[in-house]
């Protein structure tokens, strides 16, 4: 008989745990899936394209109904899980019967920060982090009202981004002196907010919000040195915060993430965690593909194979405000590695590698990123680079060919 699993979430982790649990252990598990929004499994990353208009909402569902119905899982979304009973080995669900589980996995993903500043509370201050988030900005958008987007990482380009194209005026801020700080260096942020200008969206660095203005609705931000930016609505898309409080109130141990080891275990026994909830070795990732690998682990783990997850080599390779950004590893370079840099500022191409002990340890690329998986792949299995150093920067391509003559 097989046994009960049920998953807690039902995202890009949540679906590709269904996906490798059906390939390494069909027939094993009899799978639950538990999510609170109130429809199928969508890939996240495309939200902007949503709200840009370029992509309809029902075209970024990850997989058809009768997918999961093959596999044989029993599908509950719009449904909120509420309590853990570790030792009876119950999920409590609002409004619902208890679920009974002899594994349970935790796929809560994580929430949107907001600014616990002065008018945060106001009508017309939302976050960007999910489906019916879009919805509500594709209205502000119709009504071509001015938005302000607090954040320039990677879910503020974003917002920013669609909502412009949608047709609003948008104004993007930003706490540090460069976008994407922590996937760019300096240059190649500084060439991205050139391209994001160019679409017509305004961005203001070393910009700290204090307070937001407005009575009955939002009609200004006022950042800390005074300066005042008129708006009609505010987008917060400025971090998130791994959903840790179903583990948190059933006992489990958390940091910031609900901690896991090399299997992703939890402390609970049978109680496991992935994605952007978990923290791994004092880590939490905030990616897509780190939370795809935990995932692989974790299926062969429950299939009773010997996996286990060292940790993620971090990249980002993205279309961000419509520009096609990459960076991996180590981009920022440390003492004794070298830089190998490429820029053309008028085609809007920017290419930086680092090299370490003849090895490549990190790269940025932005504009051109066609060989962003080369570069990945080469760092990720370390692979010796003193052959292809001198046309390395040129693709992969034209590096093998030299290696082979």
């Amino acid at each position: 008989m097989s046994e009960p699993l049920v998953i807690v979430g039902n995202g890009m982790a949540a679906a590709r745990l269904v996906d490798e649990l059906s390939k390494a252990a069909l027939g094993r598990y009899a799978i639950a899936v538990i999510g609170d929004e109130p429809r199928l499994a969508y890939n996240r990353v495309l939200l902007s394209s949503v709200l840009a208009g370029e992509t309809a909402s029902h075209e970024i569902e990850l997989r058809p109904a009768s997918w999961w119905q093959d596999r044989g899982v029993t599908l509950k979304y719009g449904c909120i899980a509420t309590e853990i009973d570790v030792g009876r080995r119950e999920l409590k669900i609002e409004n619902d019967e208890s679920i009974s589980f002899s594994k349970l996995i935790l796929a809560t993903g994580s929430a949107p920060l907001r600014l616990n500043v002065p008018g945060a509370d106001l009508p017309g201050v939302h976050t960007f982090r999910d489906s019916r988030d879009v919805d509500l900005l594709l209205t502000l958008a119709a009504q071509r009202k001015r938005v302000v987007v607090v954040g320039g990482g990677l879910l503020g380009l974003e917002a920013a981004y669609g909502l412009a194209k949608a047709g609003a005026p948008v104004t993007l801020i930003h706490l540090m002196d460069r976008l994407m700080e922590r996937q760019l260096d300096a240059p190649a942020a500084e060439l991205l907010k050139s391209l994001v200008e160019r679409k017509g969206i305004k961005v203001v660095l070393n910009a700290n919000t204090a307070r937001i203005h407005g009575e009955s609705c939002v009609t200004g931000v006022e950042l800390a040195d005074g300066r005042k930016i008129d708006a009609d609505a505010v987008i917060f898309a400025a971090g998130i915060r791994p959903n840790i409080a179903l583990a948190k109130e059933a006992g489990i141990s958390v940091n910031r993430g609900i901690v896991v080891d090399d299997h992703l275990q939890t402390a609970a026994p049978d109680v496991f965690a992935i994605g952007e909830c978990a923290e791994h070795r004092g880590t939490c990732y905030g990616l897509v593909e780190p939370a795809y690998e935990q995932a692989r682990v974790l299926a062969q783990h429950l299939a009773g194979k010997d996996a286990r997850y060292a940790g993620s080599v971090v990249s980002t390779n993205l279309k961000v405000s419509g520009v096609s950004v990459f960076s991996a590893g180590d981009f920022m370079g440390t003492d004794g590695s070298e830089q190998i840099v490429l820029s053309d500022v008028r085609h809007g191409t920017y290419k930086k590698l680092v090299i370490s002990e003849g090895k490549l340890t990190g790269a940025v690329l932005v504009g051109d990123t066609s060989d962003a998986l080369w570069y990945l792949e080469l760092i990720r299995n370390k692979t010796p680079t003193a052959r292809i150093r001198a046309d390395m920067m040129f693709g992969r391509s034209l590096a093998l060919a030299t290696e082979a003559a």
